[in-house]
C-alpha cells in the first residue's frame, strides 16, 4: 500500500480503535491528577454514519484492561461517593455541572443507572467496541490492535442476559427509560504508566 493510500484510510482506523476482532482493554487504575488526553478529533469533521458496535474480542490484548476498568468504575458509581467516582471521570477537570449531572444520574429513579447498578439482582455487563470495515488489511488491523490508545463502551443492565445492547454509540446516551446505562472509557498505554478516564454522556432533550 502506498503512503497516500494508507493516509487516506487513517480516519477509518482512528474511528475503529476497538472492534470485534481487536478491541480495547481496561486500565489498571485512573490517576486523579493526570491531565486527560482526548482521543477524539479536535477539528470538525463531515458527519459519518454511526459505526456499529460489537462485543470486544475475548482474545484481544485490550479486553482484560477494559474489564478491570469497568469493574473499578462500577464499584465507584455504586458507592455514590463523589470522592470515589469523580477521579475516574476526570478529577479536577470534571466541571461542577458535570458533577451534578452524574449525581442526578445516580439518584434519579428515571435514570437508567439506578436499575442497572442498584438492583438486587446480579445484573449484566457488556463491553463494546466498533466494528472494523472489511476493507482493512491484515497489517492495518494489526496496527490498531497494537496501538497505544483505545476506546470502548461499557454498559450495565438489570436484565437477565437477553437484553439488547446499544447498536451504535448514539444509542448509549443514558436517556430516561433506556434499559441499559453506559460509559465510554478512553485508555492509553503511553508513558510510564497506563491511564484511563471514563466519560458518562447524556443526550440533551430535543
Amino acid at each position: 500500500m502506498t503512503d497516500a493510500a494508507f493516509a487516506a484510510r487513517l480516519p477509518d482506523m482512528r474511528a475503529l480503535l476497538i472492534s470485534s476482532a481487536f478491541v480495547a482493554a481496561f486500565a489498571l487504575s485512573a490517576p486523579a491528577v493526570a491531565a486527560p488526553t482526548s482521543l477524539l478529533p479536535t477539528e470538525p469533521e463531515v458527519a459519518q454514519p454511526s459505526s456499529r458496535l460489537a462485543p470486544l474480542a475475548a482474545d484481544s490484548a485490550w479486553t482484560p484492561r477494559f474489564a478491570a476498568a469497568a469493574e473499578e468504575l462500577a464499584t465507584a458509581l455504586r458507592s455514590r461517593d463523589e470522592a470515589q467516582w469523580a477521579p475516574l471521570l476526570g478529577g479536577q477537570w470534571l466541571s461542577a455541572a458535570d458533577r451534578e449531572r452524574v449525581k442526578d444520574l445516580l439518584s434519579d429513579r428515571r435514570s437508567p443507572f439506578v436499575p442497572a447498578l442498584f438492583s438486587d439482582g446480579l445484573g449484566q455487563r457488556a463491553i463494546l467496541g466498533w466494528n472494523a470495515p472489511a476493507s482493512l488489511s491484515a497489517d492495518e488491523r494489526a496496527a490498531i490492535e497494537g496501538g497505544q490508545e483505545a476506546e470502548a463502551l461499557v454498559c450495565w443492565s438489570a436484565g437477565s442476559g437477553k437484553e439488547a445492547w446499544p447498536a451504535t454509540a448514539l444509542e448509549a446516551d443514558n436517556r430516561p427509560g433506556t434499559p441499559y446505562a453506559c460509559a465510554r472509557i478512553a485508555y492509553s498505554i503511553r508513558g510510564d504508566r497506563p491511564t484511563w478516564r471514563a466519560f458518562i454522556e447524556q443526550r440533551k432533550p430535543a
